[in-house]
């Protein structure tokens, strides 16, 4: 490590990158692929001249349905995965007796299997799924569906899935469809009907005419489609949502379906607490309690500091070391940004107890930082090294195009570098939590935090007017890069609050232009809401639809489906209809002209608040704040800031 930060240092990045890639990755580089169990596959013989097909996902119920005739017979499907009963639930009727055969695609109705092995690492999760049916009448069948595996926790494999997922479907039975339906419908409307959102329209047509013409109602039903993914794949006692959510069909998904931390599984969480769906953050809080494990052991041998650290991707497994190739693998700031979001759960909720639980997280990620950060030669500021801008290439001179060996592809250059403009964002605000955090709870230790955090490298403004990326005012090798990495401080930070800090950004944000992948669309879009330039973020969104939006409303990356752009895109709506950073609560903050008249329930505000907003004509014409206890808050509507005593909830 002093080798690589000399090299870093003395401008001999190539040789820097080579050092690292000997001797700090990860072994195997490659993490475990998240995979599917299997298909199940419904033969009807005859179903072929098919009409009046209808296929429907009621956002409302989590129900996907498909409805159809055949010969002007009518046969219905409904599935739903219950999350009361851990089953997925498949009901099939007809008006006239049905004839269907049932397999998974290895041939039988009980799978049971292991993992094969990958990249040295032996395979050792079994798992076992089973398909009941319940024949209730000639024309009316359901099928129940259960799976399980031996898998407890990253370093605990003795479940048994056999008992487990028998357990899973003896819940169901006695019981009836009905009552199996009702009890998933109420528990899924439990956190879905918090918030609410009307725009204008109300025209009722396919999603697809709704992609070829987003009108505001397709950005109604793209914010709830949001909320409804989360709420499907982050429940307490799961694993949080991953680069696919945990929808994925493919053996060898896009980027092994990983939990990628620089900026993919953030996004995925950004509208959790804004949206009123705190319990979905629990996975996460989860995760990052058990890579504090994993991390505090990367901390001690590759770095010989103290705390705990996590870089850009783990799996399953909780891998914290560098990943992939030294490209990625120098973003040493990964476990920091999730701490960041462990803090804004408690600014959302002002739960001490919570805080008192995360709070030696925080405090663990950040002794890591104030062992490993160096003084920059030149500068004299502190700063990380090696580093990274998540996955831009500066293009200062010689930097170019060469063959990794490490990979075996071309890389457009390398990217490592000393103190990115996001490492320095991302430890402001750990070490804000740190001093806020430690102050809350009487620990010493926030004094220490405040004394590093007031050496670290500061946002710098570059000769084109734009926000610096990099210590050194470099251009990009990709101007059009897909992230926007020293956007962070803008959003979802809120550090760039001077004139200069701003028109710098709004530079950045132009030259990256409006384009791209669905997470950095969205990002941008979020970023412009922030910005309060809401007709902006709409051109973001729009170009999000039109580009990088699948037909079931997923985002894109490349032409790989991803679903941190639709997480994204809920929280930048979200951003553009409330904000709560600057110690106020600001109403339509962004309101884009498409949008005059409308209404949104539930939405929260940083201090345990939630906000009920109605508009006409731009303009908010009626609003609510309420809180557990009443207590008096700032808002700031239609351009006025009052002081408001918030209604109990």
């Amino acid at each position: 490590m002093p080798e690589i930060r000399r090299l870093v240092f003395a401008g001999k990045y190539f040789e820097a990158e080579a050092l690292f890639a000997k001797t700090m990755m990860g072994q195997p580089a490659e993490q475990m692929k998240y995979q599917p169990l299997s298909n199940l596959m419904l033969n009807f013989p005859g179903h072929t001249n098919v009409t009046d097909y209808r296929r429907e996902l009621d956002l409302d119920t989590a129900i996907a349905s498909v409805a159809y005739k055949v010969d002007g017979v009518s046969f219905r499907r409904e599935v739903f995965a219950s999350a009361v009963d851990q089953v997925i639930v498949i009901r099939l009727t007809a008006d006239q007796p049905l004839a269907f055969t049932a397999k998974f695609d290895t041939g039988e109705l009980v799978l049971r299997g292991q993992t094969v092995s990958w990249k040295g690492i032996e395979g050792r999760v079994r798992y076992e799924a089973r398909v009941n049916m319940r024949h209730e009448s000639p024309t009316a069948v359901t099928l129940f569906i259960a799976a399980a595996t031996n898998f407890k926790r990253y370093d605990d494999l003795t479940g048994d899935p056999t008992a487990r997922m028998l357990a899973d479907l003896d819940r169901v039975t006695g019981k009836s469809y009905e009552q199996i339906r009702a009890d998933h419908i109420a528990e899924h409307q439990r956190l879905f009907r918090r918030v609410t959102l009307e725009l204008p329209g109300t025209e009722d047509r396919p999603t697809d005419e709704l992609l070829r013409n987003p009108t505001p109602q397709l950005f109604a039903l793209m914010f709830q489609y949001g909320r409804y993914l989360l709420i499907s794949s982050s429940r307490p006692g799961c694993q949080p949502a991953n680069l696919q959510g945990i929808w994925n069909e493919d053996l060898n998904p896009a980027w092994e379906g990983k939990f990628t931390s620089n900026i993919n599984l953030e996004m995925n969480y950004w509208p959790a607490e804004v949206t009123a769906l705190p319990e979905c953050v629990e996975p996460l809080v989860q995760m990052v309690k058990e890579l504090a494990e994993t991390g505090s052991k990367v901390a001690r041998v590759h770095y010989g500091a103290r705390g705990w650290v996590f870089h850009q991707n783990t799996d399953q497994w909780r891998h914290a070391a560098p990943m992939d190739g030294p490209t990625w693998g120098t973003f040493s700031v990964g476990g920091a940004w999730l701490c960041i979001h462990l803090w804004e759960h408690y600014r959302f909720t002002v739960d001490k107890a919570f805080l008192r639980e995360v709070y030696p997280l925080l405090k663990g990620c950040a002794q890591f930082f104030l062992d490993t950060l160096v003084e920059h030669p030149t500068h004299k500021w502190l700063v990380t090294c090696p580093s990274t801008s998540p996955e831009n290439f500066p293009a200062w001179p010689g930097n170019k195009r060469y063959h990794d060996n490490f990979t075996g592809i071309d890389i457009p250059g390398t990217t490592i570098c000393a103190g990115s403009t996001i490492d320095m964002q991302i430890l402001r605000d750990l070490f804000d939590a740190c001093v806020e955090g430690g102050k809350i709870l009487n620990d010493s230790f926030a004094n220490e935090a405040d004394r590093v955090r007031q050496r670290l490298a500061p946002m710098q403004i570059g000769q084109r007017g734009n926000l610096q990326e990099w210590l050194e005012d470099w251009g990009d090798l990709e101007p059009k890069h897909r992230h926007i990495s020293h956007l962070y401080g803008l959003f979802p930070s809120h550090q760039i609050t001077t004139p200069e800090l701003v028109a710098a950004a709004k530079v950045s944000l132009n030259e990256r232009g409006d384009s791209g992948t669905g997470f950095g669309m969205a990002w941008k879009a979020a970023c412009w809401a922030r910005l309060r330039d809401g007709d902006h973020a709409l051109v973001c969104l729009k170009n999000l639809v039109a580009e990088q939006t699948c037909p079931n409303l997923f985002s894109k990356c490349f032409k790989a489906p991803q679903v941190d752009g639709a997480f994204g895109t809920t929280a930048a709506i979200a951003e553009m209809l409330l904000q709560s950073h600057a110690n106020e609560i600001h109403l339509l903050p962004a309101l884009p002209k498409a949008w005059p008249s409308g209404a949104v329930k539930g939405l929260r505000a940083r201090g345990g608040f939630t906000v009920d907003i109605e508009w006409k004509d731009g303009q908010v014409v009626k609003y609510r704040v309420a809180a557990p206890e009443p207590r008096e808050t700032k808002v700031r509507v239609n351009g006025e800031l009052k002081t408001t005593i918030a209604e109990k909830l």
